[in-house]
């Protein structure tokens, strides 16, 4: 019997078509080779090289610090270790926000650099613009509307629900008219996000925007239960592999000091 083909690599292309085919989307975060590729042959359709590894693996307490550079250096990591899921890489804080014309250097950077598909950007209305401009470069850009982590100097908190339907909308409708091929909606009310996802004819990516997005992203340390201190509503832990972690290294670090390993099996003659 032939073995059976490999699932064909998602494109930008095949990722809008989702939503007209019905076809939910299933987004996570990857940041390094091993994690990256084992979330790839699980059937992830995107892996989102978040600025969210300014938390979760550099542990500051926003993604503002994170660079250009440190996105470039994550994103070809995992780029070289996914086989089919579309890779996607944010652009961090102040890589863009200056001109259309910094954007351009930077998504170009990035998609050089990394091997990645597209690039993420936070803003609907205030960066059509800047959306326009790469989209019209050829460089695949997808929004980020809603609680915006870069903006937390200004929001005050990473949880904060937004709920300004007319502001919401209008920045959905923006990145789509400038060109964006997807959105990620970001801490709104379900019937908020239902309507917004109606509204646009690409894709949207809801994180905290309930079960009517055509998709879904979660953090993957967080999914896998290996931050502590974090447990928003919208986040269900699929594994505890921080306890799974401190008990395996508990044993570790017990058996060295009781002599116990390495034994004669886990030693050469």
């Amino acid at each position: 019997m032939a073995a059976a083909s490999a699932p064909p690599k998602m494109t930008v292309p095949e990722f809008v078509k989702a939503k007209s085919r019905g076809r939910k989307l299933a987004v996570l975060t990857a940041y390094d080779f091993l994690t990256a590729g084992l979330l790839d042959e699980a059937g992830a359709d995107a892996l989102l090289v978040g600025d969210t590894l300014g938390m979760v693996v550099q542990g500051r307490e926003t993604t503002l610090p994170v660079t250009l550079d440190e996105m470039i250096y994550h994103g070809e990591i995992v780029a070289r270790a996914a086989r089919r899921a579309l890779v996607i890489v944010d652009l961090p804080f102040m890589s863009y926000q200056v001109s259309p014309q910094q954007a351009l250097r930077s998504a170009g950077r990035v998609l050089k650099e990394t091997g990645a598909a597209c690039v993420k950007l936070e803003g609907g209305v205030t960066q059509a613009r800047t959306i326009e401009a790469l989209a019209a470069a050829d460089l695949p850009v997808m929004a980020h509307v809603g609680m915006r982590p870069q903006s937390i100097r200004r929001l005050g908190k990473m949880s904060s629900i937004q709920r300004n339907a007319e502001q919401l909308l209008a920045d959905a409708r923006a990145a789509e008219s400038a060109g964006a091929f997807a959105i990620v909606l970001e801490l709104i009310p379900r019937a908020l996000a239902a309507d917004i996802t109606a509204a646009v004819s690409i894709p949207t990516i809801g994180i905290g925007a309930g079960p009517d997005c055509d998709g879904q992203v979660l953090v993957t340390p967080d999914m896998l239960g290996l931050t502590q201190g974090f447990s928003p509503r919208y986040l269900k832990r699929y594994a505890d592999l921080g306890a799974v972690i401190r008990e395996a290294a508990g044993r570790y670090v017990a058996e060295v000091r009781d002599g116990r390993f390495p034994d004669a099996a886990h030693s050469h003659d």
